[in-house]
């Protein structure tokens, strides 16, 4: 309820300061609308850039099956180690 009663007091307190500063909003808007311009137009560029760079990568990632290979050797090498006896002895009761 005060969440609502003061969300309702801003509310009525921001228009009649818009009313009452209404020159100095108009220059807050003209001084901040060519900032947020510049900022999101840097961000826009960045973004593009890097895009860039990242389809650039993508095709020259050359795509061997070296990684291929390797992940089947681990599997298998892995495949003969849970086949294997255990040879320490650490899984026997004592």
């Amino acid at each position: 309820m005060a969440a609502l009663l003061g969300g309702f007091v801003s509310l009525i307190l921001g228009v009649i300061g818009i009313i009452v500063w209404w020159g100095f909003f108009i220059k807050a808007l003209l001084a901040a609308v060519p900032a947020m311009l510049i900022l999101g137009g840097a961000l826009a560029a960045y973004l593009g850039f890097e895009e860039l760079r990242d389809k650039r990568a993508a095709e020259n990632f050359d795509d061997s099956n070296d990684l291929k290979q390797e992940v089947e050797s681990l599997k298998a090498e892995v495949e003969e180690l849970k086949t294997k006896p255990d040879e320490t002895g650490a899984g026997e009761n004592s």
